[in-house]
């Protein structure tokens, strides 16, 4: 399989199941995962786990991948959620056919585009995250993925080796 996938990580404290689980699962599938953010270089998890961030996200094209995955963590909330460039980004991907997807407080983010106003998602099963799916229109559903055709999202950490397998399967 020579698909590309774009994970987008918060500048600091990513959640580490939530990017290191779906990553090993693409890269198994044969898929070349680039990790982004809003700044390059060694990133910290809510864990102290470390990655590499390759990219900028706003500085690669994003119908170069076959999907977008925005990784949640507590970093999320205080740097994706409110970031116009990013949420531009993923609407933009999404008209050009890109599969757009966020796990957790990733979720969240995916929401905030609008994408998703009167549909299903899932995300951490928390108030303040449940609270902006409602704020946007869109219907809160307790499972590990909603799988769209278009639009995946994951609830978190417990679920993602299942967020995992839902974007190899979607690719595939």
């Amino acid at each position: 399989m020579s698909k590309k996938v774009l994970l987008i990580i918060p500048p600091e404290r990513f959640n580490e199941d939530e990017l290191f689980q779906p990553k090993e699962a693409l890269e198994n599938a044969g898929v070349k995962v680039t990790i982004a953010s809003t700044k390059k270089g060694e990133i910290t998890g809510d864990y102290q786990g470390k990655t590499n961030v390759e990219v900028i996200f706003s500085e690669v094209t994003a119908t170069d991948y076959d999907a977008l995955a925005v990784i949640g963590g507590s970093g999320t909330n205080d740097h994706l959620w409110g970031n116009q460039e990013l949420l531009s980004y993923l609407k933009q991907a999404h008209e050009q056919n890109v599969l757009v997807t966020g796990i957790c407080a990733g979720a969240v983010t995916v929401v905030k585009t609008g994408l998703l106003t009167g549909r299903k998602a899932t995300c951490y099963p928390v108030d303040v995250q449940k609270n902006e799916l409602k704020a946007h229109n869109v219907e809160y559903v307790e499972q590990h993925v909603v799988s769209h055709d278009d639009i995946i999202t994951g609830d978190g950490p417990d679920g993602a080796k299942e967020f995992g397998k839902s974007l190899v399967k979607a690719l595939s």
